[in-house]
């Protein structure tokens, strides 16, 4: 079941939009063209708003609703609304709205126009943004699993071009055809991770440990806030992450339920130190300034991750979007900021579940300041 809705834009000079005449006209027309699909429309409210004219229709006995939206500016947009059930048949399939959209440039001489495929609203979430705040539509089928912990709301909806996706408050977080997310992350081929020390932070999908397990680490302590995450990658996303979050332990690892700050303060206390720590956590923020919550946490994690690092250690983490680059150039910034000093390098790969090109990071202390600390 879904709300579809269907929308069409289109511009005109603006002095047909500010006389009354025309006005009806346009209406007239635009009414004529849409009873081809939708039978009994009749106008229910129309009214002059401060930048223009609003005029509702509806189709009787269905409960759809047209509203054509006149700006003065000179930009018409139709949207059309009406419930269709599962297996129902659509009101106006995406080829009828292009002939519509072209009947309608024709026969009233628009200037522009542009039609949308039908947009499906509802309890099955299809549209899913990028890091620039752009919309894709995705083919899911289905949700798997739909649950808010106490931490964020948790599904896994199945793609059938990309297999189960994890998505975490309503962003794709990973999906079964993301191994080059993962094998991007710890750079598979140029990192040795045999017979080291390793600590993830987060990671609750369970696919970077179980990526890196097959490289032969020495031990892996994970360390992922919510359990219902890990519950559900088990039960849905087992392709990537094996058995790993079933067993949670074995000779070679170990995987903690707690906040990773907590554990993190542990370690410092403790003296344990690592050869690689991943923060597997959130990505950089999209923001004007370096300020706020969420870049306060990235500075405290990549501070507290340094004092759990052997002198030559890495901290590897994703960053963001290539199409963000003022983020990316602030995180650089406070990676620049960091006390002792540290260099890193990047590389990025196109994450399917994404649709975009994704930038990771590995950092170290400069060379100079690991000798001084040995």
């Amino acid at each position: 079941m879904s709300a579809n809705s269907i929308l069409l834009d289109f511009s005109l000079d603006p002095a047909r939009i500010i006389d009354e005449v025309s006005r009806k006209d346009i209406v007239r027309v635009c009414k004529e063209g849409l009873e081809k699909y939708l039978a009994g429309l009749k106008i229910s409210y129309d009214m002059l708003t401060t930048d223009g004219y609003l005029c509702i229709l509806s189709e009787t006995g269905t409960g759809t609703i047209v509203t054509i939206r006149f700006f003065e500016q000179g930009l018409i947009t139709i949207n059309v609304e009406y419930y269709r059930k599962d297996g129902d048949e659509a009101k106006i399939s995406f080829e009828q709205i292009r002939e519509l959209e072209n009947n309608l440039v024709q026969k009233l001489k628009f200037n522009h126009g542009q039609s949308l495929p039908p947009l499906q609203r509802g309890p099955l979430t299809r549209y899913f943004p990028t890091a620039d705040e752009r919309v894709i539509e995705y083919d899911i089928d289905r949700v798997l699993f739909d649950k808010r912990s106490e931490f964020q709301k948790i599904q896994i909806v199945h793609s059938r071009s990309l297999g189960n996706m994890l998505v975490l408050d309503e962003l794709q977080n990973i999906a079964e055809a993301d191994l080059i997310y993962t094998e991007t992350l710890m750079c598979r081929g140029k990192e040795d991770y045999a017979g080291k020390e390793i600590c993830i932070l987060g990671g609750g999908d369970g696919a970077l440990l179980y990526e890196l397990l097959k490289e032969g680490p020495k031990m892996v302590v994970m360390l992922e806030i919510d359990e219902i995450v890990m519950q559900a990658c088990n039960k849905y996303m087992n392709t990537i992450c094996g058995d790993v979050l079933e067993k949670r332990t074995d000779d070679n690892y170990e995987i903690i339920v707690g906040d990773c700050m907590v554990y993190l303060r542990k370690y410092i206390k403790e003296g344990r130190k690592f050869d690689y720590v991943f923060g597997d956590l959130t990505d950089i923020p999209i923001s004007d300034t370096p300020t706020g919550e969420i870049w306060d946490f990235i500075r405290t994690i990549l501070e507290s991750s340094f004092q759990v690092l052997k002198p030559d250690g890495k901290f590897m983490t994703h960053g963001n979007g290539v199409s963000c680059p003022e983020s990316l150039r602030m995180y650089e910034d406070q990676l620049a900021k960091l006390t002792p000093k540290v260099t890193y390098t990047k590389s990025s790969a196109f994450v399917p579940s994404f649709m975009e090109e994704w930038v990771f990071y590995q950092v170290q202390r400069e060379v100079a300041n690991a000798t001084e600390s040995v």
